[in-house]
């Protein structure tokens, strides 16, 4: 394995096929990305295209590890809010390849998000994430505050109701 190295990622067809091909496979193993399993290529293709095209709008950023030539995960920060919430920015759609997970990518991702919202001038993130097999440990470990639970939120991608929570964390604040 290389090192990992964490960059945005550019709207190319290439990068919307790696990114594609990641959210089938976590969509597959039970991850709750707001889709059902099972994901058709193609969806995942025109969602991550109009994804890399907010992205060139400056609405999002989208960023990968990259492991040589390998995608090996993906977080995007969402950036366009209406007027009165200049200051803040939310996670979205953090994903790392089944043979990448427990290696720290999905951290250094999130690193890497966090530090990005602070460089646009942003004082808060928001995130949600499943009550159930969600990625919560990894955001209370990176100072993220619990807001509350939803329950029955969302359908897991497998079928069932699955309750989301929804963390914040301020920012950028010395």
């Amino acid at each position: 394995m290389n090192p990992i190295e964490i960059r945005s990622l550019p709207a190319t067809a290439a990068t919307e096929t790696r990114l594609a091909a990641l959210l089938v496979e976590t969509v597959a193993s039970g991850g709750s990305v707001s889709f059902m399993h099972p994901l058709a290529p193609d969806d995942a293709s025109d969602f991550w295209r109009r994804s890399l095209e907010a992205a060139s709008r400056g609405e999002r950023v989208v960023l990968g590890a990259w492991d040589g030539e390998l995608l090996a995960g993906t977080v995007t920060l969402l950036l366009d809010f209406p007027p009165n919430q200049p200051h803040r920015a939310e996670i979205a759609k953090l994903m790392t390849r089944l043979d990448y997970r427990g290696q720290g990518v999905a951290t250094r991702l999130m690193r890497a998000a966090e530090a990005l919202a602070i460089e646009k001038g942003r004082t808060l993130l928001v995130l949600d994430t499943a009550s159930e097999e969600g990625a919560a440990g990894l955001y209370e470990r990176l100072g993220f505050t619990l807001a509350g639970e939803i329950p029955d939120f969302a359908l897991k991608p497998h079928g069932g109701l699955t309750g989301t929570l929804v963390y914040w964390k301020r920012i950028g604040r010395n």
